[in-house]
């Protein structure tokens, strides 16, 4: 997930933080969600819940119903998965991440949160015939464009020709920017809500059947 908040910015895609440990909790609370999450240093937004982070939970689409697949891209130690496996308890919930830290923090939250159907993994444990039924994303913006663009271009051709994924980037970080570029890729995008800075773009899948590369996490 993208953050500015922090000692360093590389820390939240580093596959080992290197800063040291020092665990914390934040309450993850919206209208039919009450967890407290598990944090620590090292990964992004770990004193609170992040305000971009909140508002797609709130303003962006619920999941859709039933036996389906959906994407945490970017899952930090897991409130967009935490919310979406307690919106649909029969949805698998692939919560994926580069943060060991983060992915270790995202377990112990389904664990104590009691979501059996949430599964943490690191980009290359996901299964090479998996499509996903949605994705849902605060992406990591400070990347940089390059490989920001490169990250979302092997992770949405994983969108079955039906499904969307949904996005929330803050306006002055390229928002307007990504939604072009996006649609010129052939996701048509448009946007869901504008609210304190942050877009929600919803991206429709370009229903692509070749089969991505390897290495859909190009982050450094």
């Amino acid at each position: 997930m993208a953050g500015n908040r922090g000692v360093n910015n590389r820390q939240y895609w580093n596959g080992q933080p290197e800063v040291a440990s020092k665990p914390g909790s934040v309450p993850l609370l919206l209208p039919d969600v009450d967890l407290i999450l598990a944090t620590d240093r090292g990964v992004f937004s770990a004193d609170r819940l992040d305000r971009g982070t909140r508002y797609l939970l709130l303003d962006g689409p619920p999941p859709p119903a039933g036996v389906v697949d959906l994407l945490d891209l970017g899952c930090g130690y897991g409130p967009i998965a935490c919310a979406l496996a307690v919106r649909n308890p029969l949805a698998r919930v692939w919560a994926v991440d580069v943060n060991e830290r983060a992915l270790n923090l995202c377990r112990a939250n389904a664990l104590g949160a009691g979501l059996d159907n949430l599964k943490v993994a690191r980009p290359d444990e996901i299964p090479d015939d998996l499509r996903f039924d949605g994705l849902w994303s605060n992406p990591p913006i400070r990347i940089g464009k390059v490989a920001l663009r490169e990250l979302l271009k092997g992770w949405l051709d994983l969108l079955r020709p039906d499904a969307s994924a949904h996005l929330v980037v803050q306006r002055h970080l390229g928002a307007d920017s990504l939604a072009r570029w996006l649609t010129e890729q052939g996701w048509t995008t448009s946007r869901r809500a504008s609210r304190k800075g942050f877009r929600l773009l919803d991206v429709a899948s370009r229903a692509n059947t070749s089969t991505p590369e390897d290495g859909r996490w190009d982050c450094p």
